[in-house]
C-alpha cells in the first residue's frame, strides 16, 4: 500500500534517510534533523512531499521524498525524486515499483511531463531496476553541486 506521508511518519522517514545515507557510504553527510524534515514536508510552505510504502500489516517498508521541478523546454512542472528507499529486508516485494508508480500517476494526473532522479553508478541493482521500468539514463549530463565552503564563498562574493 502506498499513502501520502503524515507528520507522524517523520521519525520513520528520518531513520530511513539515515539508513539510505549509510548504504550510500555518506552517513556523515546526512545532517537533516527530524525538525527540518517536518518543516520541509508539513510547515507553512511545504517544499517537499513524501509517500510511504507499507506492508499488508501496516509496517513501513520504504518511502519516496520528492519536490516539483520545472522544465523550460516543456513549459510544465515535473517531479524530482530526491530519495527512494526500501528497507533491505523489504526489498523485492514491489514497494519500490509501487512508489514510482504512484509518482508517475501523479505526473500523469497533473500534466507533469517528467519524473527524474539520480542514481549512483555503482548501485547496479537500482540502475537495472529503473531500466526495467523504462527509465533512461541521462549519460550526457553531469550533476553539479555547491555546498559548504564553496557555496559560502560564491554566495558572499562581491
Amino acid at each position: 500500500m502506498i499513502r501520502t506521508a503524515t507528520p507522524a511518519d517523520v521519525p520513520a522517514i528520518h531513520r530511513m534517510v539515515r539508513e539510505l545515507a549509510d548504504y550510500e557510504k555518506a552517513l556523515d553527510e546526512a545532517r537533516a534533523t527530524e525538525a527540518q524534515l517536518h518543516e520541509a514536508l508539513f510547515g507553512e510552505r511545504p517544499a517537499a512531499f513524501a509517500h510511504i510504502a507499507e506492508t499488508d500489516e501496516g509496517e513501513t517498508a520504504g518511502f519516496a521524498l520528492w519536490f516539483l521541478n520545472f522544465s523550460t523546454w516543456r513549459g510544465v512542472h515535473g517531479i524530482y525524486l530526491e530519495d527512494l528507499y526500501v528497507r533491505p529486508e523489504m526489498r523485492g516485494g514491489g514497494h519500490g515499483k509501487a512508489l514510482l508508480t504512484e509518482l508517475a500517476r501523479i505526473c500523469v494526473e497533473r500534466g507533469y511531463e517528467r519524473l527524474e532522479w539520480s542514481v549512483l553508478d555503482w548501485n547496479l541493482s537500482a540502475v537495472e531496476f529503473y531500466r526495467s521500468l523504462g527509465a533512461v539514463s541521462m549519460s550526457e549530463w553531469t550533476v553539479n553541486r555547491l555546498t559548504d565552503d564553496a557555496l559560502v564563498k560564491l554566495g558572499t562574493a562581491e
